[in-house]
């Protein structure tokens, strides 16, 4: 039987406004290089930031639970404007920030 790839903790925030702006910034590079630049991915990047800043700000560590608090909340959003939904904001959300902890985004090693 497969073993459950473990939980992947962050460290815990010192500043979470200012990984809020570091996340908005390369998440917003990342939906304009993914397909094509749209205003709206500016939108989208400043929405993701700010649910991963009052998540961060209230103690959550957990990756897992943060890339569940923004697709649940990220539902909320209007995405008849982009490509993207709650589940690919998510997913890059995940993806940068496991590149930035030297995590292989394939087997969580």
């Amino acid at each position: 039987m497969a073993q459950p790839i473990p939980p992947i903790t962050l460290p815990s925030a010192q500043n979470p406004q200012q990984e809020a702006e570091w996340l908005r910034t390369n998440l917003h590079r990342w939906l304009d290089r993914e397909f094509i630049p749209e205003a709206v991915n500016q939108q989208i990047a400043n929405r993701a930031a700010q649910i991963y800043a009052r998540q961060r700000m209230e103690g959550e560590n957990d990756l897992g639970s943060l890339v569940i608090a923004i697709v649940t909340e990220m539902q909320a959003f209007d995405f008849s404007q982009s490509f993207y939904s709650e589940f690919a904001i998510a997913n890059a959300v995940s993806d940068i920030l496991l590149d930035s902890l030297g995590i292989d985004r394939c087997c969580g090693q």
